[in-house]
């Protein structure tokens, strides 16, 4: 059972099967937001995601990335991502054509940030993740 299912812009409908949400910024104790911290942020969340997926292709969805304050501080201006940090795990039909559609799915891990605390959902999810070019990150494997 999916936890929701999306649109691409290519018309492709693709679901959501597992999803791992976590605050950017929680644990930060020390510093601000600014491009160090948050390279470390979005390297961090693909590692993550490489490690608690190892078989399947992770791709990332480049964070839009804010500038409240350009008063720099000693490691830059400060620089704020989204406040909510994504892994999910989506699958859908299979990508090569010779594939029994019975027996193969294709899958891919996308990583991303987004502002609210929702599973992206249908046609209104972010242009971002409707973007995705499935067809070349995605992977077939074997049900």
């Amino acid at each position: 059972m999916s936890l929701s299912h999306i649109v691409l812009s290519s018309g492709r409908s693709i679901e959501l099967t597992e999803l791992r949400m976590s605050s950017t910024y929680g644990g930060m104790l020390e510093g601000y937001p600014c491009k160090p911290v948050n390279d470390r942020k979005v390297s961090g969340l693909w590692r993550q995601a490489e490690g608690a997926f190892p078989t399947t292709p992770v791709h990332l969805v480049p964070p839009t990335r804010e500038y409240p304050d350009q008063t720099a501080g000693a490691f830059g201006p400060v620089e704020v991502l989204p406040s909510v940090a994504c892994i999910g795990a989506f699958h859908s039909t299979v990508i090569a054509p010779e594939l029994d559609p019975v027996l193969h799915r294709s899958a891919l891990i996308v990583v991303w940030f987004q502002a609210v605390v929702d599973a992206p959902s249908g046609e209104d999810a972010d242009l971002a993740l409707r973007s995705i070019r499935w067809e070349e990150l995605a992977q077939d494997h074997e049900v």
